[in-house]
């Protein structure tokens, strides 16, 4: 099924850890309507600016997967809300300048900066929401002492 000219359920869906642990991870048909929507009010902006495959390191993630990955109880991943978009893995675009173009073009809910160094995040977690609420708050996530800590991105 394709949520968008060119993103698939498939995609956004596919967990090795569900699939290793035996975890069903297909959405509501709720959160399915929220995945439609970030894929082509989001991805698919992304997609068409860029002219390159973005890849969408995670996606979707039920709740028995999530509680198996130690996420957030919070985590809009659980809701269809948040992709996490990595597009150092094709090449041709850098995952600032994926990060850049969300903030600049993008109604976000939240855009986070995730690990990396000061010139190029390890992947761009986003999340958008369907009713228009969107908060568009920016943070960077870094380690400290093994623990993961959101900051304002400045």
């Amino acid at each position: 099924m394709k949520l968008s000219k060119n993103l698939s359920l498939a995609e956004v869906i596919k967990s090795n850890t569900a699939i290793k642990n035996g975890i069903d991870n297909n959405p509501t048909s709720e959160h399915l309507e929220n995945l439609k929507f970030i894929a082509v009010n989001g991805f698919q902006l992304i997609r068409e600016f860029f002219g390159k495959p973005i890849f969408v390191s995670s996606g979707y993630r039920s709740e028995a997967l999530n509680d198996k990955i130690g996420g957030s109880k919070t985590s809009q991943h659980s809701t269809g809300q948040a992709l996490d978009l990595d597009a150092d893995v094709y090449g041709g675009v850098t995952n600032a300048e994926l990060f850049d173009f969300i903030c600049a073009k993008v109604d976000f809910d939240q855009l986070i900066w995730e690990f990396g160094s000061h010139s190029n995040p390890d992947w761009v977690h986003f999340s958008m929401r369907k009713d228009g609420k969107n908060r568009g708050q920016i943070l960077r996530a870094s380690r400290i002492s093994g623990k993961v800590i959101y900051s304002s991105y400045e």
